[in-house]
Order: structure tokens, then C-alpha cells, then sequence
């Protein structure tokens, strides 16, 4: 199966202002749900709170902090198990994932906002797959790479 973590990130590496925001800046909504219809969707409380519809057509686990990743992908039924936010889900599932898929956008929020990965303990090596158009006159593209390994 694969463990596909997807974001939207400024291009200073940020996924959000601050933790409460919704995301309403994101120009990869169409392709996300593309790409998660069918399949299961992960995510941590915080980002729950921020959505601004429902996940329909998709299996939802929201993780709490007693649960761990590694159950939670043994019990997922689908093909492809999408991480979908935020910065401490990402970091918990990092050794896990087998690809990841990053939308940049142009902008470059403050230092204060919050990081891809909140407490990353070990690097992780890439190798590029392939890059999605998502808006060619505003240079919006969704990259996406295979994890060669967590170091």
C-alpha cells in the first residue's frame, strides 16, 4: 500500500499561518480530491477543526495522540492511504511513507507559521517522480517524489 503524504506549501516550506487557519489559499483542491476520492484520508485533530467541508467519498481516521501510525495503516482497507495534515501527523507517519506530494505556492509566510514537519527526526531521501500542472500561468505545479529512505 501506499502511504502518500500531500500538501499544499508555501514556498518558504510553511502548510499554514497558524494552526486554526483554514487554508483558503490552496490552488490544488480540485486535484486532491482527484487523487484521495476512494481512498483513505488521515489527519490529525487540529486540521479536522480547520476544513472548511466534508471529506465525502473517503475513509477518515483522525488521529489522536494515543494512536499510533503504524496500526493505523495496518487496519486501512484501500489502495493508498493519503497523510493529510498537520505538521505533527506528518512527522508521526514520516517513517512511513512511501511517497510524497507537494503543491508550492508563491508565497512565503512568516517564520512563526507552521513547518511541514514539527519534530522530524530523521532525513528522508527522494527521488522525483513526475510534476502535476495545477495553475501554469501562476507557476503552481504539485511535485511529487518516491521515498528512497528515512535515514
Amino acid at each position: 500500500m501506499d502511504v502518500i503524504l500531500t500538501a499544499a506549501v508555501t514556498v518558504n516550506g510553511m502548510i499554514a499561518r497558524h494552526p486554526t487557519e483554514v487554508v483558503d489559499w490552496s490552488e490544488d483542491l480540485q486535484l486532491f480530491r482527484e487523487q484521495t476520492i476512494g481512498q483513505t484520508v488521515v489527519m490529525g485533530s487540529n486540521t479536522e477543526s480547520t476544513l472548511a467541508t466534508e471529506l465525502d467519498g473517503r475513509e477518515v481516521v483522525v488521529m489522536h495522540r494515543d494512536m499510533d501510525p503504524e496500526t493505523v495503516i495496518s487496519q486501512t482497507k484501500t489502495e493508498k492511504c493519503f497523510i493529510i495534515g498537520g505538521a505533527q501527523t506528518y512527522s508521526r507517519f514520516s517513517l512511513y511513507l512511501t511517497h510524497i506530494f507537494l503543491t508550492n505556492h508563491p508565497y512565503i509566510f512568516p517564520s512563526d507559521s507552521l513547518t511541514l514537519f514539527s519534530n522530524l527526526e530523521k532525513e528522508i531521501s527522494l527521488s522525483y517522480i513526475r510534476k502535476v500542472a495545477i495553475d501554469k500561468a501562476l507557476g503552481i505545479y504539485q511535485f511529487q517524489y518516491r521515498v528512497m529512505r528515512v535515514d
